[in-house]
């Protein structure tokens, strides 16, 4: 599918609940948001129905988000629905980590390809703080077996914050060095959580990757692992894994989206940072049919604007992003 700007078209991030086991403090308020009913949040048999139209009219791969989508349950049943699909090639999912230890197995043999990892320090108590409940223990567990099963390229999201975790920059890319991780360094975005902070603690990925080339040398460019974000990635010598960055906000990537997104809810969204969607649920629960369907994703896709309005902060009143899918 192309859009209007004649972007290419061709991924789905789908959010498979609202719901999420932590409580980072740039993405949702410490008491949590709203939960939204059950009734309203898609069944697995409903986003593999969505998944299947979503083809038909051009979508080629897939990535489960959340909230945090490892606390859905029948979530391995989910990822083999959609490997049954024919026309997607490639399954990945967004995660805290936290239980990965006790799921990644199941969801490897289901037809999970690879995993993003959130990781945004390697201090425990820092960890602690940032999540206000996380153990930093598990997601390092949940990265060794992420690699130990092969769910390769297993990448890393770290959100740099001025003040709270830019001292650390060194350090997490340090870990290319040791482990075949590609570290990718994103920088903070208004959030409806962080609206009136983010602005302080925004570090722009100039500075970044000054401080990582200042204290652990040059970095070249590299061959992007597989995947379908925008991040732009390099190689410290001799590393077996990558260092990128993503930079929303200082160099927007609009030019080069190509995605929609599903909520939870089982409404296409455009972009992030645009209010405008497209109800697939209404319809798709009325017994719509997979033509129909199809052209909802269509419809989104023309929907789509040149660019995200990121610099007005988060204008969305109905929803916070942990509800969208990051």
């Amino acid at each position: 599918m192309q859009d209007v700007y004649h972007r290419e078209i061709n991924y789905l991030r789908v959010s498979v609940t609202d719901r999420c086991n932590l409580r980072c403090v740039y993405c949702m308020p410490a008491g949590g948001v709203k939960l939204i009913s059950h009734d309203d949040i898609l069944r697995n048999g409903e986003i593999a129905r969505l998944v299947e139209a979503a083809a038909l009219a051009g979508i080629k791969k897939v990535r489960l988000t959340g909230g945090e989508p490892l606390v859905r349950k029948g979530l391995a049943d989910l990822v083999a629905a959609v490997r049954a699909v024919p026309a997607i090639d490639d399954i990945a999912l967004t995660t805290n980590g936290i239980l990965l230890p006790a799921m990644a197995g199941e969801l490897k043999e289901a037809g999970l390809r690879r995993v993003n990892i959130s990781l945004d320090t390697l201090d425990p108590r820092l960890f602690r703080q940032i999540t206000r409940n996380g153990e930093l223990s598990q997601v390092w567990k949940g990265i060794e077996t992420a690699l130990g099963l092969g769910l390769n390229p297993v990448k890393i999201n770290t959100v740099v914050m001025r003040g709270i975790n830019d001292s650390e920059i060194t350090g997490i890319a340090a870990l290319t060095l040791r482990y075949p991780l590609h570290v990718r360094f994103i920088e903070l975005m208004p959030v409806k959580a962080s609206n009136d902070w983010a602005a302080d603690r925004y570090v722009p990925t100039s500075e970044v990757k000054a401080l990582i080339e200042g204290g652990l040398g040059a970095l070249n460019e590299a061959r992007r692992p597989a995947g379908n974000g925008p991040a732009m990635y390099y190689r410290l010598s001799g590393a077996p894994g990558t260092i990128g960055f993503i930079s929303p906000v200082s160099d927007h990537f609009c030019r080069r989206c190509n995605r929609l997104r599903l909520t939870a809810e089982g409404m296409i969204r455009p972009c992030l940072y645009g209010g405008r969607e497209v109800d697939a649920r209404a319809p798709l629960r009325r017994g719509a049919g997979i033509a129909e369907l199809a052209s909802l994703f269509r419809q989104a896709v023309m929907m789509k604007p040149d660019r995200h309005s990121m610099d007005k902060g988060w204008t969305d009143k109905r929803r916070n992003m942990s509800q969208i899918g990051g």
